[in-house]
């Protein structure tokens, strides 16, 4: 399965491609889309262009995207989600399932604590997929996410293995939870 990777943002989008084999990772790819200087409508369109470009070339099967957390600045806040329905328009568009994650959830996949900084994020993803150097920020943020879309794939694949056995016992998964 290879996964894209989306860190959304206005100025910086970053992406990160991940080939998950069995229990394994493998970086094919990542990098950056800068957005020109101007009106809203071309740097989005940057964005998307961008990213089309990159699942054109790399194939994906899966996206994953981070979620827009609120920031104190409302405006911020509404152009980041601006940015972040661009690069979930050219999934969309190019037919991938796209699933979406919390900064803590990538952190928390990466780092083992969803309170980690950039640079702890930068440092276990250049680890965990073997990279010589370490990754730019939000090249970093992007393969993070990815690699949190591995591991919660392999996750529901271990449930699924077992829904017949949690059938039996008159479990059922609610709300992504196991209930009695």
């Amino acid at each position: 399965m290879r996964i894209l990777g989306i860190d959304p943002g206005l100025r910086i989008t970053g992406f990160g491609l991940v080939d998950r084999e069995g229990q394994s990772l493998r970086y094919v790819t990542s990098g950056i889309i800068r957005t020109p200087e101007g009106e809203l409508p071309e740097r989005l369109a940057a964005i998307l262009d961008g990213l089309a470009e990159v699942i054109r070339s790399g194939q994906p099967d899966h996206g994953a995207i981070e979620k827009v957390f609120v920031n104190v600045n409302p405006q911020s806040t509404l152009l980041l989600g601006q940015a972040r329905g661009a690069a979930i328009c050219a999934m969309i568009t190019a037919g991938l399932p796209v699933s979406e994650y919390t900064a803590l959830q990538t952190k928390q996949a990466t780092v083992g604590h969803g309170k980690a900084k950039k640079d702890q994020v930068q440092h276990m993803v250049q680890r965990l997929l073997c990279l010589p150097g370490l990754p730019s920020p939000d090249a970093a943020d992007a393969l993070a996410c990815a690699i949190c879309h591995a591991n919660a794939a392999g996750a529901v694949r271990a449930l699924a293995a077992l829904a017949p056995s949690i059938g039996d016992r008159g479990l059922r998964m609610r709300a992504g939870r196991v209930t009695g």
